[in-house]
Order: structure tokens, then sequence, then C-alpha cells
């Protein structure tokens, strides 16, 4: 067994990500992600690497697309605003099919917000957050172990599907520190057959571009693009599903939350209430199937969220309204406890009976 070592999930990531064969980072400060762009500062450069502090956050995502049209492995990583205004950039590199690494370490909003744990991004990264039609896969780890694991997962699901990926994590799991188990070094030297690399007079020239003036050369570009989309929601749907077998009540949870609300089913299930948790691992594509069969056994679900209720309309949705689905949040920065999950559950089973 490989040696764990004790790190930070924003070092974590960071770490993965070079392993993973990463060796371009473009990036600008923000708290509290901001270790992952000190890490690759201190890295990049003793492994022939590129990291550069852009100016902007705007310039920053378009040095990625401009890599990520090479065919090479790139990414960047801010929080929430930061993330705003990276927004036109990751429609451009949708647009192109091209694939790409972000990471967003969520902090509390709207505007400045503060700096402490959120997960009010999750309209903006599961659905869209840019202008025109497109989708970013989207995981959601909840431990510095899933931090890095998922970094390697989200640049072979990128470089599979020809689409940007985004790690969605939170303050607390960026800050957080605890032993982890780094992947093997795995360097992709596979050449793109798409990239812009210089053709040497070998092949055709390829071009990289999201401008489609004809009406009917974007209507189809967008269909083609959906048609792929779907093929990622038939096979890469991933959950985890815990104390489900016989459960008479579902909490669904991602993140730091998830790790909240595990506590709770636990407490629950020692006063006899029959509950399990479905946490959703990529939260794009969310795993529908899961929660639309979970529907026909439970009584009711609770959305456990450190937002005002975004994940719970996806929660509608997947189970097409056939249970009731409740909301259990902390905002602002604030994080539910057990405790609180717990007297939700109690009162979920109380309007039930």
């Amino acid at each position: 067994m490989a040696e764990k070592v004790l790190m930070k999930g924003n070092e974590a990531i960071a770490e993965a990500a070079i392993r993973a064969g990463c060796r371009h980072y473009f990036g600008y400060p923000i708290t509290p992600q901001t270790e992952v762009a000190a890490y690759m500062a201190k890295r990049m450069p003793k492994i022939g690497g590129t990291f550069l502090q852009a100016e902007s956050e705007i310039s920053a995502i378009n040095m990625v697309y401009g890599v990520a049209g090479t065919g090479k492995r790139v990414m960047t990583s801010s929080s929430s605003p930061g993330i705003s205004l990276k927004q036109e950039g990751i429609s451009y590199i949708a647009g192109a099919d091209l694939p790409a690494l972000i990471v967003n370490v969520q902090r509390g909003g709207p505007g400045l917000g503060g700096i402490q744990p959120s997960q009010s991004d999750y309209f903006q990264s599961t659905k869209g957050g840019g202008h025109g039609d497109y989708r970013l896969i989207v995981l959601a780890p909840e431990s510095v172990q899933e931090m890095a694991d998922m970094t390697a997962l989200a640049f072979e699901l990128a470089e599979k599907y020809r689409m940007p990926a985004m790690l969605l994590a939170d303050g607390t799991m960026g800050q957080m520190m605890e032993p982890v188990e780094l992947p093997e070094e795995n360097i992709n030297t596979v050449d793109m057959p798409w990239a812009v690399t210089g053709t040497e007079m070998k092949r055709e020239h390829n071009i990289i571009n999201s401008l489609y003036l004809k009406p009917e050369e974007l209507e189809q570009k967008n269909i083609e693009r959906y048609e792929r989309y779907k093929v990622i929601e038939a096979n890469e749907a991933r959950y985890e599903s815990f104390m489900m077998d016989d459960a008479e009540y579902c909490v669904v949870a991602f993140g730091i939350a998830a790790r909240v609300a595990k506590n709770a089913v636990v407490a629950a299930r020692k006063e006899g209430i029959k509950v399990g948790m479905i946490r959703p691992i990529t939260l794009w594509p969310f795993p529908k199937e899961a929660l639309c069969a979970a529907a026909d056994k439970v009584k009711a679900f609770i959305s456990v969220e450190l937002s005002m209720g975004q994940m719970i309309e996806d929660i509608r949705l997947a189970t097409e309204c056939k249970k009731p689905v409740e909301l259990c949040n902390r905002v602002g920065g604030m994080i539910p406890t057990p405790e609180e999950v717990l007297a939700k559950i109690r009162e979920v089973k109380g309007g039930s009976n």
C-alpha cells in the first residue's frame, strides 16, 4: 500500500493534477483556494511546467483555452466570484469542444459574500453558467482523498468526451487536512488528433473555433454536442448509497454536507428511524436513476445543502415529484450540524406518519 501523507485539500488537488500530467496552470489568487495556486507556483518550475498568475481571472481562463487547443492537460482554479469572471471563457472552451479542468472551491455569496464555505454555486456549475447550450462534467468530492482522486478522473473524463470538467468543492474541503494516498504518476502522452500542434505537412490543418455564422451549422453542432451529453448521462453518473437497503426516508447531500448528513443518518438509525443517504458524486450528470428508484421505496427525501435550496430542484425532477422533498440548509458560510440534520429527519418522519 502506498504511503499516506497529510495534506490540505487544495494541495491534494494540485499534486494530483501534476501526477496526472498537468504541466500548465493559469490562475489568480482568491480565498479559500489560494493554496492551489501557491502549490503550483512552487512545483511547476521544478518539473518543467508552466505556472502563470494572470492579471485577471478572465485572462487566466483564456490562457487555459489556448493550451487546451494544443491537446495538453491544463487547469485553472478559483472561488465563486472568480469563477463568475471565467464564465465567458468556459463557454468558449465548451463551444470549441476542448478538455480542461476548472476547480471551484466555493465561498459564500452572492457578490463578494464571505470567505467561508458554501455550496451555492450548484446552479452555476450544473446548469451551464455561461452563455449558450452547454454542460460541464461536475464532480463533488467529500474528502481530501476524493479531492485527489477526482482531479485525475476529471482530466480523464474531459479528454474522453472533449469538454470541460469541474471539480466543485467548498472552503471546508479546500482548507481541511486529512491523510491522502496520492495517485501514481500517469502522464498521458497520446497526441490528440484534433489538436492544433502543427501539421509538418503530414495531415490537414486542425482549426479550434466556437464561431459558426451559418445558423444551420451551429444548430447541428449543438445537436451533436447534446447527443454526446446523452452518452455521458447514460454512462458516467456516479453516486454513493448509504444504508438505503431498507430505508423509509432518504437524505441527499454532497461534499461537506454529506459528511455531516452521514453522521445524522447513523444517529437516526440508533433511534430506530429507517433512513439512508444517496450522495451524488457527479452533480452533472446527476444520478437521476438512483433517486427515481429510491422514490418507489421511501416516504420522503431530505436535501441537505449549504445553499438556499438548489440541488433540491434536481431531486424533485429526478424523482418526478413522486414523494415530498424537504430542505435542511444553512447558508452564508454556516454548515448544518449533525444534530440539525437529525432534527429534520425526526420532523419529516413525524410529518409523514
